[in-house]
């Protein structure tokens, strides 16, 4: 008889829907992995404690689909809205679906893998910089900083002066002294400046003014980006870059 006691492996090559998907996350699910979340500040009341490769490994699996990764979100699981991130096509992704999605975020962790994963391929990318920037929700804001962050990165095609409009946007978030804002905050703004060497020089001022601010939050942003920013590796990275014609 087989050993019903193991656990699934992903090895066949066939895909699998998002039911079977979602049976073999809470079949590798263990508690310590559970615990380990706190120390993150990830809730785990609807984890079942997966690591990232398992997911990662899991999305190879299961393949790109727009409807497997929807039914992965609705189920409300953090694996699997992680692995949504993975699965889910880029083209077919809606304005609405990114917002209906940016509603539901509850930690950093889901927040920063949907934009670095997903949302920042798609072709809405930009505006949902500018519109979730004005949201008042936590992890809602910190989506457009993260966002942001992800496009430095991604979007190679971006002229100067998307950044640039960016670089205003994280100006008037500074001062949000939520932990998990202010965060995302310093990150773009720090990614940025790394891009290129104009952008930089721009990073480098808006970190300057922000660290002369009165406001405590928006001077931490300033003066964390701006070491950063002006630091030897930075510099002889950029140094060594080509330069724009």
């Amino acid at each position: 008889m087989p050993d019903s006691s193991k656990k699934p492996r992903v090895t066949s090559a066939k895909k699998m829907d998002a039911v079977s998907a979602v049976e073999w996350l809470r079949s590798r699910g263990t508690k310590a992995k559970r615990d380990g979340m706190a120390r993150y500040a990830i809730p785990s009341d609807r984890a079942f404690g997966v690591s990232m490769a398992d997911i990662q490994a899991l999305a190879k699996r299961v393949g790109r689909s727009h409807v497997v990764a929807e039914q992965l979100w609705s189920t409300g699981w953090y694996e699997a809205r992680m692995l949504a991130a993975y699965v889910e096509e880029p083209d077919q992704v809606t304005p609405a679906q990114m917002d209906r999605w940016c509603r539901d975020f509850d930690n950093w962790a889901i927040c920063d893998t949907v934009c670095f994963a997903l949302f920042d391929r798609t072709a809405h990318a930009w505006s949902k910089v500018e519109s979730w920037s004005k949201r008042r929700s936590e992890f809602e804001r910190r989506a457009a900083f993260a966002l942001l962050w992800g496009l430095t990165v991604h979007d190679k095609n971006a002229g100067d002066e998307r950044f640039k409009g960016g670089l205003e946007l994280i100006e008037t978030a500074a001062s949000d002294e939520r932990n998990f804002v202010k965060k995302a905050v310093n990150m773009a703004l720090r990614a940025i400046g790394k891009r290129n060497s104009p952008l930089h020089a721009a990073a480098a001022a808006v970190a300057l003014r922000l660290s002369e601010s009165a406001d405590p939050s928006s001077q931490w942003v300033g003066r964390d980006a701006f070491k950063e920013l002006n630091s030897a590796a930075v510099l002889r990275r950029l140094a060594s870059k080509p330069k724009k014609r």
